[in-house]
Parts: structure tokens; sequence; C-alpha cells
């Protein structure tokens, strides 16, 4: 049951993510051919970026890097629920499997799978854009977006999870 909680979320989180990549670079182009489609105007809209690094584009060419670093998280992710049994919690399935779609998501563009031309080629791709007085948050997607929800369910199930009482070692006398 939680196996199968943990495959549908994940299948759903990167087929949103993809199909959402693919739609908007389709519509709206590469970086730079169009500019921002304002839903909010001047606040939240879509544009296409490509980000070569990692979060907030740190790490500008070290996708490599991150792909591999992904494959292990997605592999630790797997051997925690698993292996270790978190699958017994609720919580911590919905959170695995939403950080694992994420995961996913951006693994898909890291490996260079979509066809970007070549100075974009294994950049992650993304669309969402919010500006607040001047500033521009960086651009984002789907998968980004679903990797901070799992990480703050996370961190809300370290901070409110039971933990179990360690037992008194009787010394000897």
């Amino acid at each position: 049951m939680r196996f199968a909680l943990f495959l549908f979320l994940s299948l759903v989180v990167v087929t949103v993510d993809l199909w959402t990549k693919h739609s908007v670079f389709q519509w709206r182009g590469l970086p730079g051919d169009q500019p921002p489609y304002w839903i909010i105007e001047p606040y939240f809209g879509i544009e296409t970026a490509v980000n070569m690094g990692a979060l907030f584009g740190l790490g500008q060419g070290f996708g490599w890097l991150f792909s591999a670093l992904s494959i292990l998280a997605a592999a630790g992710i797997l051997y925690w629920l698993f292996g270790r049994g978190a699958c017994k919690s609720i919580w911590l399935t919905t959170a695995l499997g939403l950080i694992m779609g994420g995961i996913l998501g951006n693994l898909y563009d890291r490996l260079a799978i979509p066809d970007l031309p070549g100075d974009m080629r294994g950049g992650v791709r993304d669309w969402i854009l919010f500006t607040y007085n001047g500033y521009v948050w960086p651009n984002f997607n789907i998968a980004d977006s679903v990797l901070v929800v799992g990480a703050f369910m996370l961190a809300i199930h370290s901070f409110f999870s039971d933990r179990p009482v360690e037992r008194e070692v009787a010394s000897p006398s």
C-alpha cells in the first residue's frame, strides 16, 4: 500500500513537472525569445529560463555533480523508505514520494534529454516567475516547488515525530 502511494506521488509529480516544462517551452520558446507573460503584473508570471546550476543558480557548470547527487539521493530515499522502514509512516512516505518526483523531474533535464541548444543542454528548465518591488526571485518549476513541500514536510516530521526513549543502562555497583 505504501509503495503504491510512493510510486503514485512520484509519477504524478514527474509527469506534471515534465508536461508543464514541455508545454511552457513550446508556448513561450527558449529564454529570451519572448518577454514574461504576466498573470498578476508585475508580481507573478511565466518566463522560460534554463538553470545550469542548482538552487538559485549556484554551482553553474557542475550539472554532472548535481546529476550524481540526485541519483544518490534517489537511492537513499528508496533505502530509507523500504530498507529502513520509513514507509511505516504515511507522512514520510508522502514527503519522500514528493521529493522523489521532484528529483526525477529535474534529473531528466540534467541528463540532457530535452532537446535544448548546446549552451543550455543539461540545464534545468524553469518557468515560474515571481517579482516584488524590483526583486526578481530566481525562476523555478513544479519539481522545485514540490521538493520544497517535501522538505518542509520532513522538517515538520523531525520536530514533531515521536523519538524512541533511550533506556537507562544500569551501572554495575
